[in-house]
């Protein structure tokens, strides 16, 4: 199948497969930058592709949840050739202890040209927190901290020592009252309650902003062809480690080079950093 043109998503319509509003985060980026429309269908239910607050798990990777979600999406609207997903995940960060690593993608299948292209963007996110309370106050004061109510906050029953949404869950709280109430509640019939942040799209505007990055990290690697066959989606895929101590040119554990492939032909390349040499303070070497 040929390669589409660079403006070959102007002017169609594509349907996004959300229920969160992250059509006002992904909408205006492509529309911008490829002139693709973005709609999304009525009463669509993306939860039941798994849900942050865990009462639905979900089935396997985030690619995997965004691939269901765009399927569904189709099959709400059949004559759309262009579907999109976005799919978040959190989990440990590799360097930086008790900082959750957030991970935003979005994905576009266009069934005219055969194509899967994928936007990721990862950065800390310590807006993703969670807090065992025991008190109305101690409620109040986790809600300060995290900017409640625009930045929303979920309430859960606990139950040996870990939080248990099948026993209490509480997902719809506009206000300080109906965070109350919840609190309340689950004090009186456990003596504790689990809250932590709600990490819905529309209820977690950092959320919103890295969807919009990501965004724009797919228009990349839609203008981003390989080399060899001209299909878009010649990006990074790696991060390869060694760049050289700028002291005594032994390599570190800093990125010297991203490995770049090609999902269509296989073609890989390599794209050193603009950095030359890293500084000595991160040389194993020079500081054993």
């Amino acid at each position: 199948m040929s390669s589409p043109p660079l403006d070959a998503l102007a002017g169609r319509t594509a349907v996004l497969a959300t229920m969160h509003g992250k059509e006002a985060a992904i909408g205006p980026v492509l529309a911008r930058f490829t002139g693709l429309h973005v709609v999304v269908p009525e009463h669509f239910d993306s939860d039941r592709f798994g849900t942050f607050s865990r009462e639905i798990p979900r089935a396997g990777s985030a690619l995997d949840a965004a691939r269901a979600k765009i399927a569904a999406g189709f099959a709400c609207c059949p004559d759309a050739t262009v579907g999109l997903a976005s799919e978040g995940s959190f989990g440990p960060h590799p360097a930086l202890p008790f900082v959750p690593l957030g991970t935003e993608l979005v994905l576009l299948i266009d069934r005219v040209y055969g194509l899967e292209l994928a936007g990721w963007h990862r950065a800390p996110a310590p807006y993703a927190r969670g807090e065992r309370v025991t008190s109305i106050a101690a409620a109040l004061t986790l809600a300060q901290q995290t900017g409640f109510p625009a930045q929303g906050l979920i309430v859960m029953a606990m139950a040996d020592g870990a939080p248990a949404p099948q026993l209490g869950l509480y997902k719809t709280l506009d206000d300080q009252a109906a965070l109350v109430a919840a609190v309340d509640h689950e004090l009186a019939a456990r003596g504790e309650a689990w809250l932590e942040t709600d990490l819905r799209a529309h209820r977690c505007p950092p959320r919103m902003r890295r969807i919009r990055r990501a965004a724009l990290a797919l228009v990349r690697a839609w203008r981003s062809h390989c080399p060899i066959c001209d299909r878009p989606g010649f990006v990074p895929v790696e991060a390869l480690p060694g760049l050289p101590c700028g002291a005594c040119l032994h390599p570190t554990a800093l990125t010297r080079a991203y490995r770049l492939r090609c999902d269509g032909c296989g073609f890989e390349n390599e794209q050193p950093v603009r950095r030359t040499q890293a500084d000595p303070a991160y040389c194993d070497h020079c500081n054993p």
